[in-house]
């Protein structure tokens, strides 16, 4: 995408109204704060334009086992059902270092609705307590245990698909890779506007750089917390996108499960989205690429004040349907 003259016009008129808002409201920027006081700060505010929670006829607190006897708080929503639902494993965003279940909790509520699909959200370990790779390491063991619970649970195991916003959607696409080099099929990969790449180099990071939400600052705070060395940005669990193996080499996307892919055009990571996509196709996958005009990162909580947060919603829903054979 060109680097845009005026990137602020771009804008919706709602999305440039709620933007002028947070910036009258003077709360300190992220960057400036601990990561606690960050994680507070964005639990605080995460529900507030968010869509009031569906009520659904199953919650279910779990904890799921990790590779170092580590125990995962994890949360199941799901629509009531005679059948065995098939099951979106979902990984919230916030940089690897905050976020929560609860804080995406509305929206992974409003998808098993609307999907009619149960949907297990995990709370994996965040940076910098538990920096690079333990997310990756939580993403993957929560998949081997899913597919092994999934009957006690009441889900078929069969149609599983992995998803997650932002950082989240950064797990879900590095897990999709593990899952194909293990041979285990996934349905889908329901990706909102993931991190893909190691650098922060593309044109919409410098033209969508301060102003529009993510801000360069932010990223650079949340990376700064999650990576060890800067090695580690050219590792292909932190970037899907340009990341090597231990070989040195890119890693090859044959045979990963299909993408809906949903973008904001207004977002430093749009870039790397795109090229991601165009991966993905270069290698025979199907891709489903939405780019919603004039709104920024993390539009899809925002869905009492940005209509095209619900178009997301309903999107991306419609997709896991049609990826697990259940209508349109």
């Amino acid at each position: 995408m060109p680097h845009h003259a005026n990137p602020r016009a771009l804008l919706t008129p709602a999305m440039r109204g709620l933007l002028d808002r947070i910036a009258r409201a003077g709360h300190p920027p992220m960057h400036a704060l601990s990561p606690e006081q960050a994680r507070q700060a964005y639990e605080a505010g995460a529900g507030v334009l968010e869509v009031s929670p569906h009520k659904l006829a199953r919650v279910e607190d779990l904890r799921i086992p990790t590779r170092d006897g580590h125990a995962l708080p994890a949360r199941l929503f799901a629509p009531a059902t005679g059948q065995p639902l098939p099951v979106l494993l979902f990984f919230h965003g916030g940089g690897f270092t905050i976020g929560s279940v609860a804080t995406h909790e509305p929206l992974c509520r409003h998808l098993a609705h609307l999907a009619h699909c149960a949907v297990l959200s995990v709370d994996y370990r965040l940076a910098p307590e538990w920096p690079f790779p333990t997310a990756v390491h939580d993403a993957w063991d929560s998949l081997a245990w899913l597919r092994e619970q999934a009957p006690a649970l009441g889900l078929d195991g069969a149609r599983i698909a992995v998803g997650g916003d932002s950082a989240g959607g950064t797990l879900s696409a590095v897990t999709a890779i593990a899952a194909r080099d293990a041979g285990w099929p996934l349905a889908l990969q329901l990706l909102f506007y993931p991190g893909t790449a190691g650098h922060q180099n593309t044109p919409s990071h410098h033209s969508f750089a301060k102003g529009f939400l993510l801000e360069e600052a932010h990223i650079g705070f949340f990376f700064g917390h999650y990576l060890r060395s800067p090695a580690e940005r050219d590792d292909w669990r932190f970037a899907p996108l340009d990341g090597v193996d231990e070989r040195g080499q890119l890693r090859d996307l044959e045979g990963v499960a299909p993408v809906w892919m949903g973008l904001a055009e207004c977002d430093p990571l749009v870039d790397e989205g795109v090229l991601y996509a165009d991966r993905l196709r270069m290698a025979g996958v199907a891709v489903d690429l939405e780019i919603y005009a004039g709104v920024v990162h993390g539009f899809i909580q925002f869905g009492r004040a940005i209509p095209q947060a619900l178009k997301a919603h309903n999107d991306a829903a419609r997709a896991l349907r049609q990826a697990w054979g259940s209508g349109a």
